[in-house]
């Protein structure tokens, strides 16, 4: 993990579990004054660590309750195809992330929708008329067993 010591992991754990804390509580967690927390959080930010703060929504109250997985399986596989894939599904902002995987497919799309019921226009409309797209198979989540979970520093 770089250069990063005890103190850097923790402020990372901290920030992770709420992006709203104040320097000072930041500061007194860690045991530096609060000058020093804050240079410590801007280099953080500078050298990469710390992409972005945001808030995380609950997805039910947004109408956006259901969420799926889709394998997508493209026609074939050259670069052109990726790209175009990729520039496309970009653009749909019912998607929340894709992944180029390996394996019996090509793509893993996670997808949040307001219910099952929108879901067949949202297959029509946005998966598969994406570039390349041969096959589907679809898993809808019936439980958020470990969600936007954080990452071990």
């Amino acid at each position: 993990m770089g250069d990063l010591d005890q103190i850097d992991r923790s402020l990372l754990r901290l920030l992770q579990e709420d992006g709203r804390r104040t320097t000072l509580d930041l500061a007194g967690r860690v045991g530096l004054s609060p000058t020093g927390t804050s240079q410590r959080v801007k280099r953080l930010f500078r050298d990469g660590f710390i992409t972005a703060v945001r808030a995380v929504l609950d997805p039910r109250k947004v109408g956006r309750g259901t969420l799926v997985f889709i394998e997508v399986r493209l026609d074939h596989t050259a670069p052109h195809i990726f790209d175009r894939f990729a520039e496309a599904v970009a653009k749909a902002p019912e998607v929340l992330e894709c992944h180029m995987v390996v394996g019996g497919f090509d793509y893993l799309v996670k997808a949040r929708i307001a219910d099952m019921a929108v879901f067949q226009d949202f297959l029509q409309r946005v998966i598969l008329p994406l570039p390349g797209v041969r096959e589907t198979h679809t898993f809808a989540s019936i439980a958020d067993v470990k969600p936007n979970a954080l990452l071990p520093v």
